[in-house]
């Protein structure tokens, strides 16, 4: 997250510290007091991962990104059946809630669907905590879902610190952040921040300092934006040597089966595009 937006003057900021109405979400009963929110783009090609095109075609960059939506659904699921984590677990879906692949995965995987509303990403991610907080929340994470790697265990971790925190991040290693957890609506996180640049992660943890906010960092991780992540994913995984696969249900930070047959096959079609492909 942090990779969308523009940066907003003092007069943006002050509309946008106005209070808003809590979003419509679909009814689900609250089981847990903790809850995830993951954030998610339908894989409409043209409109997602467009940083990867080219050399990628619109419909592989939406192909590998339904599969990191997937992943993030299928990690969460497993570490709660698992019991590993007791939350519920929610779909911020864009551009909707209706969209048939959010209904698919509302039907098999049992989430709360909610819109993301706002002109920018801050607005949107302010919009969701405040909807799901308003459902009696204590402890809510915000996730992104382009982390294919990235182990359920940080979601622990992250509900735990949030016992005796304000705030939790996640740093990613392009300056953004992808995770954030809150145990109340902190709005000034959410505005004045340029999105879309390296300094998102910083820029927001100078406003918790500046704001007295108690605020834990998890571990760095790479997000999936730009060719150079994918490449990297590629190469550290082993994937073009048929290896970094997880078996069904054993979690850790291997890939799921589908995301690393999803990268052999970019990994095969960009050499022959004569495209930067690390040699094995």
């Amino acid at each position: 997250m942090g990779s969308m937006g523009k940066r907003q003057g003092a007069r943006g900021e002050r509309k946008n510290l106005k209070a808003y109405r809590p979003s419509p979400i679909a009814h689900r009963p609250k089981v847990a007091d903790a809850a995830l929110i993951l954030f998610a783009k339908a894989p409409i090609p043209g409109q997602v991962k467009t940083r990867l095109c080219p050399p990628l075609t619109p419909d592989e960059a939406a192909t590998l990104h339904g599969s990191f939506v997937l992943d993030a659904l299928e990690r969460s699921r497993d570490a709660v059946t698992q019991g590993r984590l007791s939350l519920d677990r929610f779909v911020a879906c864009s551009p909707s809630p209706e969209h048939v692949f959010f209904k698919v995965l509302e039907e098999r995987h049992h989430v709360g669907l909610l819109p993301q509303i706002g002109e920018d990403l801050g607005l949107r991610m302010r919009q969701a905590f405040q909807t799901v907080l308003a459902q009696g929340y204590r402890r809510v994470l915000l996730v992104g879902t382009d982390l294919p790697s990235l182990p359920s265990s940080r979601h622990g971790e992250a509900l735990r610190l949030l016992a005796d925190h304000d705030v939790v991040l996640g740093p990613a290693l392009d300056g953004g952040y992808y995770l954030i957890g809150l145990t109340r609506l902190i709005p000034e996180l959410f505005v004045d921040i340029p999105w879309s640049t390296d300094q998102v992660f910083p820029l927001t943890v100078k406003k918790t300092e500046a704001l007295g906010l108690r605020t834990a960092l998890l571990p760095a991780c790479r997000d999936v934006d730009r060719l150079e992540d994918v490449l990297a994913l590629i190469e550290e995984s082993g994937t073009d040597r048929g290896r970094g696969v997880r078996g069904k249900g054993q979690g850790g930070t291997g890939l799921s089966t589908r995301t690393a047959a999803v990268l052999r096959m970019l990994a095969t079609r960009l050499r022959t595009r004569a495209a930067p492909l690390p040699t094995p």
